[in-house]
């Protein structure tokens, strides 16, 4: 709640500063602005481990009011972000009528890139679901051998962004959700080839295996809460017998030390459950 402290803070710690212009307690897009994409677990985590987070109210005189008229910000209006350096200088261009978790993951990005700062894998991912889910995702679905080797290969692959195995005409088959923007489908095509599974042109119904992520579900990894990507490229790593730590955030990875220290206690397993609901469902 204090730029001067935040600013102090900034330069102590060298991270950007993340100010929030916001009215309170805030019109209807304000509240939910703050309880759909500043509530998600990864961006609240990017905020406040990679930034120094300020809120400046746009409805309040004193301190806020002349943080206001320094930026030219208006009052009683909807959210504002800006991200600056310890010099007040904006890193990126303020973030204003977009209200999307994808438009706020950008603005993280960039100003990283501004700063020269290393972007976090898992904020990177994050990054590259939403921008799939902004353009457009294709599924394929390719019969193999054994699903469980299917999901280990196609999951490694750039640009696949999720993996679900299950049974198409008697046939083992895996489901792949994919971003055709980073890999077309002829080159989906072509690393599946390599490991000789078959791409499937029929419709025929799809039906799920009941394990799905197979390295994963057997692993103490299946009870960390994690995006589908993440999944994917865990349970890949994990099948190939390499650590999927770099995946995970480290909010995700103090979780998992606790899960290994307290092996007793009743975890419920995260996979395909929707991130915030898992995220809620470990904090209860």
């Amino acid at each position: 709640r204090s730029f001067e402290k935040g600013l102090a803070k900034s330069e102590k710690e060298n991270k950007p500063v993340f100010i929030l212009f916001q009215e309170v307690p805030g019109c209807s897009t304000c509240r939910n602005y703050g309880n759909d994409v500043l509530s998600h677990p990864q961006i609240v985590e990017a905020i406040e481990t990679l930034f120094v987070p300020v809120a400046i109210f746009n409805n309040k005189g004193g301190k806020d009011a002349a943080v206001l008229k320094y930026y030219g910000e208006p009052s009683w209006n909807n959210p504002v972000v800006r991200i600056v350096d310890s010099k007040k200088e904006n890193l990126i261009k303020r973030v204003n009528g977009n209200y999307s978790k994808l438009g706020i993951v950008h603005a993280m990005v960039f100003a990283l890139q501004a700063a020269e700062k290393e972007i976090p894998v898992y904020l990177d991912l994050l990054k590259q679901s939403l921008e799939a889910e902004a353009s457009g995702v294709e599924t394929a679905t390719f019969s193999m051998y054994c699903f469980w080797t299917g999901e280990k290969k196609l999951g490694s692959m750039d640009g696949v962004l999720e993996t679900q195995p299950g049974f198409k005409n008697g046939h083992e088959v895996v489901e792949v959700k994919y971003n055709p923007i980073l890999i077309s489908k002829v080159d989906l095509k072509e690393g599946a080839e390599k490991s000789n599974f078959k791409l499937m042109e029929n419709n025929s119904k799809f039906r799920m295996d009941r394990e799905p992520k197979y390295y994963l579900s057997k692993s103490v990894y299946r009870f960390v809460p994690m995006t589908q990507l993440q999944a994917t490229k865990v349970n890949a790593k994990i099948g190939n017998n390499q650590s999927p730590d770099k995946y995970l955030s480290p909010m995700q990875i103090d979780l998992l030390k606790e899960i290994k220290k307290n092996p007793k206690k009743k975890w419920k397993s995260a996979i395909n459950v929707d991130l915030e609901k898992a995220w809620d469902r470990c904090n209860e």
